[in-house]
């Protein structure tokens, strides 16, 4: 039997019973992870489908290796084996020193358009942990990949351009915020209305998919306003465009609950229990949020009468108050929505609630032409390369992701549980043991091995 390529259709994916899968072991300590992971997904397709499906590995190459095969750090047959055969995973990259690529893992994303950043948190129960609750941590964050400061340009202070840029700046826009325009170096961050919303998009499917209970749209919009404030109200203007009957906002759940809990109530009433400063506010003001609320209350037909209550609920957190309160109330999260660099930090600051980086799955996605590439979400660690020590966990949780990806969710619940169990039984890797009283220490194959067995 000879391996096939996963297609796509109309949206949706078609992936036979022997789909080529490109693979990047990684740099540093990225093959030994790599043979353990690739041992934990074979056997996990194999219990799970007894050969009538399995998995033709390709390897290409990316990185140091790649460097020291090919003198590329990312050749273009590699970026064509993930564009031809649509998914494919990958360990960790050393980042290039010196100018040309910034970041390989950024310029796979942007080459193949990967605009979703995927990055489920959950916590397994036994794994040590900073916070108190970190069972309460459940949640999944899409973080835009292909806007934002991974987008964005830059002047470096005291160059000639920087001088032309504030020059301009200053002479033709009028701007006059610049404190000190001498040696400064401004940056600049694209966020557009289709990368927003086609995040947004995703998120909302996948929160509906899954019977999660809400999306948050984590932004600082109360001082970007033209950037971040505009992701914030394009989410909501997607949800209420293209998700109308399954979803309300949580705005719209207060005023509908008002009329609910009191029938009689009037709009004007209603307004000021939506709107606690409503008598301050100027005429003008006040009648947008009555007429919010009229326009609001013709959703009663499919909304009232506790019906709200079943749909998705869409609200949005200022990014700040966001990295606070996943820390004091998680469990009111379930699927974020955010921009690059907020969801660069709650991310990993999430995995460190639920046993670090070294366990976090990742993948980047484009849910539009079905390309995936699923990854390990944490650095190289050349120190412990060769020595079978590190957490391979990273990587067998990203597959475990891309099996679901592919709809061969057996394969996903196996790996998982297998997981769960070998931390249950405290077999665990040096991270984990110097942690963990009363712990059994494996190498990195022989956690791999223990998963398999408690499959």
């Amino acid at each position: 039997m000879e391996g096939q390529k996963i297609t796509i259709e109309k949206g949706e994916l078609k992936v036979p019973d022997n789909p080529v899968i490109p693979f990047i072991e990684g740099d540093g300590t990225g093959p030994d992870i790599w043979r353990a992971a690739v041992r934990v997904f074979d056997a996990a397709v194999e219990k799970a489908y007894k050969g009538d499906r399995q998995i033709f590995w390709k390897e290409v190459y990316a990185g140091e290796n790649s460097f020291n095969k090919t003198g590329k750090w990312l050749p273009q047959q590699t970026i064509d084996s993930f564009r031809e055969y649509l998914v494919g995973i990958k360990g960790p990259l050393t980042t290039p020193v010196g100018g040309g690529i910034r970041s390989l893992n950024v310029a796979l994303r942007q080459t193949l358009d990967l605009y979703v950043c995927l990055r489920p948190v959950k916590y397994i129960s036994g794994v040590p942990s900073p916070v108190k609750r970190p069972d309460k941590v459940d949640m999944v964050i899409f973080r835009e990949n292909s806007e934002d400061i991974y987008a964005g340009i830059e002047w470096k202070s005291g160059s000639d351009e920087m001088r032309t840029l504030i020059n301009f700046l200053e002479d033709k826009m009028n701007v006059k915020k610049i404190r000190f325009p001498e040696t400064s170096g401004i940056g600049i961050k694209p966020i557009s209305k289709e990368g927003s919303k086609r995040l947004i998009r995703a998120a909302i499917n996948y929160a509906l998919q899954e019977k999660r209970k809400s999306v948050t749209l984590v932004h600082k919009g109360n001082i970007m306003k033209f950037t971040e404030g505009a992701f914030k109200n394009w989410g909501y203007e997607l949800a209420r465009e293209e998700f109308r009957d399954q979803v309300v906002t949580e705005r719209e759940s207060w005023i509908i609950d008002n009329k609910d809990r009191k029938p009689e109530i009037s709009p004007e009433d209603n307004a000021r229990k939506v709107e606690p400063g409503y008598d301050m506010m100027t005429k003008s003001q006040q009648a947008d949020v009555k007429a919010e609320v009229e326009e609001t209350l013709k959703l009663t037909p499919t909304h009232g009468n506790g019906k709200w209550k079943t749909k998705l609920m869409i609200k949005d957190v200022i990014a700040d108050i966001a990295l606070q309160q996943v820390l004091t109330r998680a469990d009111e999260f379930e699927v974020i929505a955010t921009m690059n660099l907020n969801g660069d930090y709650l991310s990993d600051a999430l995995a460190a609630q639920v046993g670090g980086i070294g366990i976090a799955p990742g993948a980047n996605i484009n849910y539009i032409t079905g390309h995936a590439i699923f990854e390990a979400t944490h650095g190289t660690a050349p120190k412990y390369a060769g020595l079978d020590q590190v957490n391979p966990g990273s990587v067998i949780l990203s597959g475990a992701m891309m099996f679901k990806y592919l709809g061969w969710t057996e394969v996903h619940d196996l790996i998982w549980n297998g997981i769960v169990k070998t931390i249950a039984q405290k077999r665990v890797t040096y991270d984990y043991h110097r942690q963990m009283e009363g712990a059994e220490l494996l190498k990195c194959s022989e956690f791999g091995t223990a998963i398999i067995e408690n499959m």
